[in-house]
């Protein structure tokens, strides 16, 4: 394992995608933690409507504004925000032109809908530059964030929806909505950011990954690691295993075990044979998945498949092994 500081020292915004099902919303949540660690505050943001963040964290659905959702060891601090489209719409009316209280006024009237389906682009553009204003922003001539971390849409759509900023900036040649996606892009192409993925050690997730940091990396924006959530581990020594895969660990050989352990050897052990072949194959196809993401020559972190439903309490285990694999 790497660390991200070694990795990636200037990226503070870190945007976090993967194949849906992944656990995305729970790495990043993880993440967010292990970088507000040691005094430091961080910022997790949702963009998809979803509310996950909210439910992963115990708390009510979040506002649109910035607010505290847990507290790191160190006393770091962890803010979280939902984007909404139309209030980032508002913003964005207020700040070019002074027209909240008009953008009100289109909200009740349905324009606000109307113009994000005409012009799909203009969603995406809105809730990137809420993120990138974010990162960027400062009080008293000091960062107001150590890192911002972004639970961004899945693999399939991430390149499109952090490339259409530079996109719709191309239709405008001037004015703000230029301005804002030129800057935008400015930060989401540079250093300071990371898009990083998540994947599970199976096929089509590990595709999805590899085919995403291609599309990332032609387009121009900046990968960052690869992280495996839920791996699970072997329940059987190496050697083991191996007879396993290959078939020849032999009921007879695990009876002869269970008989020796005072256990009832004719009755258990057929099962437990196939029980420990299917472990076997399926650590076996985990560590191909892994053979195929080293080929992608990306820092790599993993995490283990943990029981149940994941709770704030989880989250707090897995951003501390993220801390202790060196994520700062």
């Amino acid at each position: 394992m790497t660390a991200i500081a070694k990795d990636f020292p200037a990226a503070r915004l870190h945007i976090v995608t993967g194949k849906g099902g992944t656990g995305k919303t729970t790495i990043a949540a993880a993440l967010a933690i292990a970088l507000a660690c040691g005094g430091r505050r961080t910022l997790l943001v949702e963009v998809e409507g979803r509310q996950g963040i909210a439910q992963l964290f115990d708390v009510p659905p979040l506002p649109y504004r910035e607010k505290r959702v847990a507290v790191a060891p160190g006393r770091g601090e962890v803010l979280a925000l939902a984007v909404d489209d139309e209030a980032a719409l508002l913003d964005y009316l207020d700040i070019f032109y002074g027209l909240r209280r008009a953008g009100r006024a289109l909200r009740k009237m349905g324009a606000i809908d109307f113009a994000t389906a005409i012009a799909p682009g203009l969603r995406d553009v809105l809730l990137t530059g809420k993120v990138k204003e974010a990162t960027t922003r400062t009080s008293e001539g000091k960062r107001v964030y150590d890192a911002v971390v972004l639970d961004a849409p899945p693999t399939g759509r991430i390149t499109k929806f952090l490339n259409v900023t530079a996109e719709v900036g191309g239709l405008a040649k001037v004015g703000p909505i230029k301005s804002q996606s030129d800057g935008v892009m400015a930060v989401l192409r540079s250093s300071q950011t990371a898009v990083h993925l998540v994947t599970l050690l199976e096929e089509m997730p590990v595709q999805e990954t590899i085919d995403a940091i291609a599309d990332l990396s032609a387009t121009g924006l900046p990968v960052g690691a690869v992280f495996i959530n839920a791996a699970r581990p072997s329940l059987l020594p190496a050697a083991d295993a191996r007879r396993a895969t290959a078939g020849r660990l032999g009921v007879s050989r695990v009876a002869a075990g269970l008989e020796l352990a005072g256990l009832d050897g004719k009755a258990l052990a057929k099962p437990l044979t196939a029980q420990a072949v299917e472990d076997a194959q399926r650590y076996a196809i985990q560590n191909e998945s892994r053979e195929r993401i080293r080929e992608v020559k990306r820092p790599t972190y993993e995490l283990p498949l943990l029981a149940g439903p994941i709770d704030r309490s989880d989250l707090f285990e897995l951003a501390d092994i993220l801390h202790g694999a060196g994520v700062r």
